[in-house]
Protein backbone atom coordinates (compact mmCIF):
# COMPACT_ATOMS: atom_id res chain seq x y z
CA UNK A 1 0.00 0.00 0.00
CA UNK A 2 1.10 3.46 -0.66
CA UNK A 3 0.11 6.36 0.95
CA UNK A 4 0.95 9.88 0.20
CA UNK A 5 1.15 12.63 3.18
CA UNK A 6 0.39 16.10 2.70
CA UNK A 7 0.88 19.12 4.76
CA UNK A 8 2.75 22.48 4.24
CA UNK A 9 4.61 22.13 7.47
CA UNK A 10 7.10 20.04 7.95
CA UNK A 11 7.08 18.98 11.74
CA UNK A 12 3.35 18.00 10.52
CA UNK A 13 4.66 16.27 7.87
CA UNK A 14 7.39 14.15 9.70
CA UNK A 15 5.01 13.81 12.72
CA UNK A 16 2.48 11.92 10.48
CA UNK A 17 4.91 9.80 8.94
CA UNK A 18 6.25 8.84 11.99
CA UNK A 19 2.60 7.70 13.22
CA UNK A 20 1.78 6.23 9.66
CA UNK A 21 4.91 4.32 9.55
CA UNK A 22 3.93 2.93 13.68
CA UNK A 23 0.67 1.80 12.13
CA UNK A 24 1.30 0.60 8.27
CA UNK A 25 4.88 -0.53 8.52
CA UNK A 26 4.65 -2.02 5.44
CA UNK A 27 3.04 0.66 3.67
CA UNK A 28 5.36 3.25 0.89
CA UNK A 29 5.04 6.67 2.03
CA UNK A 30 5.54 9.83 -0.01
CA UNK A 31 5.55 13.41 1.17
CA UNK A 32 4.44 16.73 -0.57
CA UNK A 33 4.33 20.29 0.81
CA UNK A 34 0.86 21.78 -0.90
CA UNK A 35 -1.51 20.71 -3.42
CA UNK A 36 -0.15 21.60 -7.08
CA UNK A 37 3.05 19.01 -5.60
CA UNK A 38 0.88 16.49 -4.01
CA UNK A 39 -1.20 16.10 -7.16
CA UNK A 40 2.20 15.52 -9.07
CA UNK A 41 2.66 13.10 -6.71
CA UNK A 42 -0.58 11.43 -7.07
CA UNK A 43 0.09 11.34 -10.94
CA UNK A 44 3.35 9.63 -9.99
CA UNK A 45 3.05 7.21 -7.54
CA UNK A 46 -0.52 5.96 -7.97
CA UNK A 47 -1.02 6.09 -4.23
CA UNK A 48 -3.75 4.11 -2.06
CA UNK A 49 -4.71 6.76 0.46
CA UNK A 50 -3.84 10.61 0.56
CA UNK A 51 -3.59 12.36 4.15
CA UNK A 52 -4.30 15.74 2.76
CA UNK A 53 -4.02 18.82 4.53
CA UNK A 54 -6.87 21.38 4.10
CA UNK A 55 -5.41 24.91 4.82
CA UNK A 56 -2.02 25.25 2.17
CA UNK A 57 -0.68 27.78 0.20
CA UNK A 58 -0.68 27.83 -3.79
CA UNK A 59 -3.28 24.75 -3.84
CA UNK A 60 -5.10 24.11 -0.96
CA UNK A 61 -6.96 20.65 0.03
CA UNK A 62 -10.21 20.89 -1.03
CA UNK A 63 -9.52 21.78 -4.53
CA UNK A 64 -6.87 19.07 -4.45
CA UNK A 65 -9.93 17.09 -4.02
CA UNK A 66 -11.59 18.41 -7.28
CA UNK A 67 -9.19 17.84 -9.35
CA UNK A 68 -8.82 14.18 -8.16
CA UNK A 69 -12.28 13.60 -9.45
CA UNK A 70 -10.82 13.85 -12.95
CA UNK A 71 -8.86 10.72 -12.38
CA UNK A 72 -9.92 6.50 -13.66
CA UNK A 73 -7.78 5.44 -10.00
CA UNK A 74 -8.49 8.15 -7.69
CA UNK A 75 -6.84 7.80 -4.24
CA UNK A 76 -9.03 7.93 -0.92
CA UNK A 77 -8.48 11.03 0.53
CA UNK A 78 -8.36 11.59 4.40
CA UNK A 79 -8.74 15.63 4.82
CA UNK A 80 -6.61 16.95 8.20
CA UNK A 81 -7.14 20.47 9.64
CA UNK A 82 -6.40 22.56 12.60
CA UNK A 83 -10.16 24.69 12.42
CA UNK A 84 -12.98 23.01 13.22
CA UNK A 85 -14.67 25.48 10.45
CA UNK A 86 -17.78 25.30 8.30
CA UNK A 87 -16.20 22.74 5.71
CA UNK A 88 -16.42 19.98 8.47
CA UNK A 89 -20.21 19.71 8.72
CA UNK A 90 -20.13 19.46 4.80
CA UNK A 91 -17.47 16.25 5.23
CA UNK A 92 -19.63 14.51 8.00
CA UNK A 93 -22.60 14.85 5.96
CA UNK A 94 -21.12 13.23 3.24
CA UNK A 95 -19.08 10.33 5.41
CA UNK A 96 -15.73 11.88 4.25
CA UNK A 97 -13.51 11.19 6.84
CA UNK A 98 -11.22 13.99 8.49
CA UNK A 99 -8.92 14.54 11.04
CA UNK A 100 -8.64 17.14 13.34
CA UNK A 101 -4.77 18.39 14.50
CA UNK A 102 -2.75 17.70 17.08
CA UNK A 103 -3.83 13.91 15.26
CA UNK A 104 -4.19 10.98 17.84
CA UNK A 105 -3.04 7.36 16.91
CA UNK A 106 -6.06 5.65 17.61
CA UNK A 107 -8.18 8.37 15.87
CA UNK A 108 -5.65 7.93 12.26
CA UNK A 109 -5.79 3.70 12.63
CA UNK A 110 -9.36 4.17 12.17
CA UNK A 111 -9.06 6.52 9.57
CA UNK A 112 -7.24 4.78 7.59
CA UNK A 113 -9.14 1.71 7.91
CA UNK A 114 -12.21 3.75 6.44
CA UNK A 115 -9.87 5.41 4.10
CA UNK A 116 -10.13 2.01 2.01
CA UNK A 117 -13.62 2.07 1.07
CA UNK A 118 -14.20 4.99 0.50
CA UNK A 119 -16.47 5.84 -2.66
CA UNK A 120 -15.92 7.90 -5.34
CA UNK A 121 -19.95 8.94 -5.23
CA UNK A 122 -18.62 10.44 -1.64
CA UNK A 123 -15.96 12.56 -2.88
CA UNK A 124 -17.90 13.57 -5.70
CA UNK A 125 -20.88 14.95 -2.91
CA UNK A 126 -17.93 16.15 -1.15
CA UNK A 127 -16.92 18.47 -3.95
CA UNK A 128 -19.93 19.56 -4.85
CA UNK A 129 -20.65 21.21 -1.99
CA UNK A 130 -17.27 22.24 -1.56
CA UNK A 131 -17.87 24.29 -5.16
CA UNK A 132 -20.67 26.28 -4.06
CA UNK A 133 -18.00 28.28 -1.53
CA UNK A 134 -14.54 28.43 -2.85
CA UNK A 135 -12.75 28.69 -5.94
CA UNK A 136 -9.77 26.93 -7.59
CA UNK A 137 -6.54 28.11 -8.29
CA UNK A 138 -6.11 25.99 -11.47
CA UNK A 139 -8.16 24.28 -14.07
CA UNK A 140 -7.27 20.75 -14.67
CA UNK A 141 -7.74 17.98 -17.38
CA UNK A 142 -6.29 14.63 -18.30
CA UNK A 143 -3.95 14.45 -21.80
CA UNK A 144 -2.35 11.80 -22.52
CA UNK A 145 -3.37 9.55 -19.22
CA UNK A 146 -1.89 12.54 -16.89
CA UNK A 147 -3.55 14.86 -14.76
CA UNK A 148 -1.93 18.49 -16.18
CA UNK A 149 -2.89 21.53 -14.04
CA UNK A 150 -3.38 25.35 -16.01
CA UNK A 151 -3.14 28.16 -13.26
CA UNK A 152 -6.11 30.23 -13.90
CA UNK A 153 -3.79 33.91 -13.36
CA UNK A 154 -1.91 32.15 -16.82
CA UNK A 155 -5.30 31.98 -18.86
CA UNK A 156 -5.88 34.07 -21.79
CA UNK A 157 -9.38 33.17 -22.85
CA UNK A 158 -11.81 30.32 -22.41
CA UNK A 159 -13.66 29.36 -25.50
CA UNK A 160 -16.29 26.88 -25.96
CA UNK A 161 -16.91 24.45 -29.06
CA UNK A 162 -19.46 21.83 -28.53
CA UNK A 163 -19.35 20.33 -24.97
CA UNK A 164 -15.56 20.86 -24.48
CA UNK A 165 -14.08 24.33 -24.05
CA UNK A 166 -10.19 25.95 -24.64
CA UNK A 167 -8.22 27.31 -22.66
CA UNK A 168 -5.63 28.99 -23.89
CA UNK A 169 -2.28 30.16 -22.10
CA UNK A 170 1.24 30.59 -22.42
CA UNK A 171 1.97 26.56 -22.85
CA UNK A 172 -0.88 26.42 -25.15
CA UNK A 173 -3.97 25.21 -24.93
CA UNK A 174 -5.56 22.57 -23.22
CA UNK A 175 -9.24 21.39 -23.23
CA UNK A 176 -11.79 21.18 -20.28
CA UNK A 177 -14.40 18.96 -20.14
CA UNK A 178 -16.72 21.57 -18.16
CA UNK A 179 -19.42 23.99 -19.04
CA UNK A 180 -18.39 27.63 -20.12
CA UNK A 181 -20.99 29.28 -18.15
CA UNK A 182 -19.93 26.87 -15.19
CA UNK A 183 -16.02 28.69 -15.43
CA UNK A 184 -17.75 32.07 -15.82
CA UNK A 185 -19.80 31.82 -12.80
CA UNK A 186 -16.76 31.02 -10.73
CA UNK A 187 -14.33 33.17 -11.59
CA UNK A 188 -16.09 36.23 -12.35
CA UNK A 189 -13.19 38.70 -11.32
CA UNK A 190 -10.87 37.03 -13.42
CA UNK A 191 -12.45 36.92 -17.38
CA UNK A 192 -15.32 38.52 -19.06
CA UNK A 193 -17.81 37.39 -21.58
CA UNK A 194 -16.82 38.60 -24.93
CA UNK A 195 -19.22 36.12 -27.15
CA UNK A 196 -21.82 33.21 -26.20
CA UNK A 197 -18.50 31.07 -26.76
CA UNK A 198 -16.15 32.80 -25.28
CA UNK A 199 -14.39 34.88 -22.46
CA UNK A 200 -11.20 36.74 -22.14
CA UNK A 201 -9.01 37.33 -19.34
CA UNK A 202 -9.65 40.72 -17.72
CA UNK A 203 -6.08 41.54 -17.29
CA UNK A 204 -4.61 40.44 -20.69
CA UNK A 205 -7.38 43.04 -22.27
CA UNK A 206 -4.83 45.56 -24.46
CA UNK A 207 -8.42 47.33 -26.07
CA UNK A 208 -10.72 46.90 -29.03
CA UNK A 209 -10.48 46.98 -32.87
CA UNK A 210 -12.53 46.35 -36.03
CA UNK A 211 -11.79 44.43 -39.01
CA UNK A 212 -12.15 45.23 -42.90
CA UNK A 213 -15.78 42.73 -41.97
CA UNK A 214 -16.63 45.94 -39.81
CA UNK A 215 -16.67 42.99 -37.02
CA UNK A 216 -14.97 44.14 -33.39
CA UNK A 217 -12.89 42.43 -31.75
CA UNK A 218 -10.77 42.10 -28.29
CA UNK A 219 -6.95 42.64 -28.11
CA UNK A 220 -5.04 40.21 -26.00
CA UNK A 221 -1.75 40.96 -24.84
CA UNK A 222 0.80 38.77 -26.47
CA UNK A 223 -1.39 37.23 -28.85
CA UNK A 224 -2.14 37.83 -32.07
CA UNK A 225 -5.61 35.60 -32.08
CA UNK A 226 -8.68 38.16 -32.71
CA UNK A 227 -11.42 37.13 -30.62
CA UNK A 228 -14.45 38.71 -32.07
CA UNK A 229 -16.99 40.65 -30.03
CA UNK A 230 -20.20 39.63 -30.31
CA UNK A 231 -23.09 42.83 -30.68
CA UNK A 232 -25.26 41.49 -27.73
CA UNK A 233 -21.53 42.08 -25.41
CA UNK A 234 -20.05 44.70 -27.61
CA UNK A 235 -21.11 47.53 -24.94
CA UNK A 236 -20.40 46.48 -21.91
CA UNK A 237 -17.27 45.21 -22.86
CA UNK A 238 -16.43 48.57 -24.67
CA UNK A 239 -17.06 49.78 -21.04
CA UNK A 240 -14.35 47.78 -19.25
CA UNK A 241 -11.86 48.31 -21.50
CA UNK A 242 -12.43 52.10 -21.18
CA UNK A 243 -12.20 51.55 -17.01
CA UNK A 244 -8.89 49.39 -17.87
CA UNK A 245 -8.09 52.55 -19.74
CA UNK A 246 -8.02 55.02 -17.04
CA UNK A 247 -6.42 53.09 -14.11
Amino acid sequence: MQILIVDDEPLARERMQQLVAELQPSATLHAAADGVEALQQIGKFGPDIVLLDIRMPRMDGLEVARHVLKLDNQPAIVFTTAYQDHALSAFDANAVDYLLKPIRKERLQIALERARVLQRTRLNKLTETISENSKRTHVSAIVNGVLELIPVERIYYLKADQKYVTAAWPGGEILLDEPLVNLEDEFPDAFVRIHRNALVARKRIQGLGKNEDNQHYIKLQEMQEELQISRRHLASVREIVNRLGNR
